[in-house]
């Protein structure tokens, strides 16, 4: 990562300059997102299995300086402006450089990465996050998670979608091992998977896990997030006998991850909470009229805190609109992010998720705005 990252900063790379990630699943897709963030860039990620319209829309809506890839995959690139460096032809060159640590250049505010998402105008948009929300992010999750728990991490999810982040940065903060996989599912099939101590996935993947009764006795706890979890699932991992913790977390990329989190209990009969926010996050239940609704009754959920992403990349508009001023908070500089979540408070303070406020819908996770698939529908006559 540090040749990779002398490498990059000799063409240009740092602060605030994005680079395009384009590789398979290997040990060298990570190596090429540290070796960015060490040059002080930030990384966009792009999935290999994405169509050529989605990735040439990607490279250009965020002007990529440099796109990472691979020599088998130059066959499926668009046409595009980005410099492109393969990890495996060019790292003859790459191998040259030192392998000591960069001066590190990069403020809290720049760039970390842009995810993009789906987008209810019928274009995904890119979401700016900085440096300070992922620390703040891992500051969360060492206060929750033992450094034990963490030793082997599953790493199964796209690197386009973020619960990635959590997989790859927050385990190697830890000094953790990042067990990668193509998919949650191929789990049984990895050399380590006696190694794997905690799972962090989508509910419908662990569903089937349970079923093929494939979740190793080494792993201790399951991260579920992406979709409602039902509690039958949580008690079924429970009922294997090794898992000891199972929690349910709640967040939309605008605010890095993960807003809150709940442990489900043991033995619990109800359908888990989305619990409370993070140590550093606020969660606001609104009106249509952005007052705070009373206890018990519906409300939109605002997020606000360190996780807050800058905003959409070069939408100004957009962003406006999403991330407004927060008058709750002493700081006349704090924003918050409307969800578009139907929430409501319980009497203990517990959050419980109640639905969409518009036509999104979440697929294994993934977010998707079905004004995006109705703009492609109507350019066909």
């Amino acid at each position: 990562a540090n040749q990779l990252a002398h490498y990059l900063r000799a063409q240009g790379i740092g602060p605030e300059v994005l680079v395009a990630v384009l590789m398979e699943r290997t040990t060298e897709m990570i190596v090429a997102m540290m070796g960015i963030l060490k040059a002080g860039g930030a990384y966009v990620p792009i999935d290999p299995a994405y169509p050529q319209e989605r990735i040439g829309y990607t490279l250009e809506d965020s002007q990529a300086a440099i796109l990472l890839t691979q020599g088998s995959l130059l066959s499926m690139l668009p046409e595009h402006t980005a410099q492109v460096i393969c990890l495996d032809r060019d790292w003859e060159a790459i191998a040259e450089q030192s392998e000591e640590n960069l001066l590190n250049l990069v403020e809290p505010t720049n760039l970390s990465y842009v995810i993009y998402t789906s987008g209810s105008t019928g274009l995904p948009k890119g979401v700016a996050i900085q440096h300070s929300s992922v620390i703040a992010f891992i500051a969360w999750a060492k206060t929750v998670f033992s450094a034990e728990e963490m030793s082997g991490v599953l790493a199964s999810t796209s690197i386009c979608f973020d619960l990635s982040v959590y997989e790859i940065f927050v385990t190697l903060a830890y000094g953790g091992k990042v067990i990668l996989a193509d998919n949650a599912l191929h789990l049984p099939s990895l050399p380590a998977v006696n190694e794997v101590t905690l799972i962090n996935t989508v509910p419908s993947a662990a569903k089937e896990l349970v079923r093929m009764n494939a979740i190793p006795t080494a792993v201790r706890v399951v991260n579920l997030a992406g979709e409602p979890l039902p509690n039958t699932l949580a008690q079924s991992l429970y009922a294997l006998g090794h898992v000891e913790k199972v929690f349910n977390l709640y967040g939309p990329s605008e605010d890095t991850t993960y807003s809150t989190y709940v442990q489900v209990t043991k033995g619990a009969t109800s359908e888990p909470t989305i619990g409370r926010p993070l140590s550093n996050t606020q969660a606001y239940i609104l009106d249509a009229n952005l007052q705070p609704v009373p206890l018990g009754l519906p409300g939109e959920l605002y997020l606000g805190g360190a996780g807050l992403a800058r905003g959409y990349l070069n939408r100004p508009e957009l962003t406006a609109e999403r991330f407004l001023s927060n008058p709750f908070h002493a700081d006349p500089q704090a924003r918050m992010y409307g969800t578009g979540d139907l929430v409501r408070y319980l009497p203990d303070g517990q959050i419980e998720y109640l639905g969409r406020i518009d036509h999104q819908v979440k697929i294994r996770g993934y977010r998707i705005e079905l004004g995006e698939l109705e703009a492609v529908l109507r350019t066909h006559s």
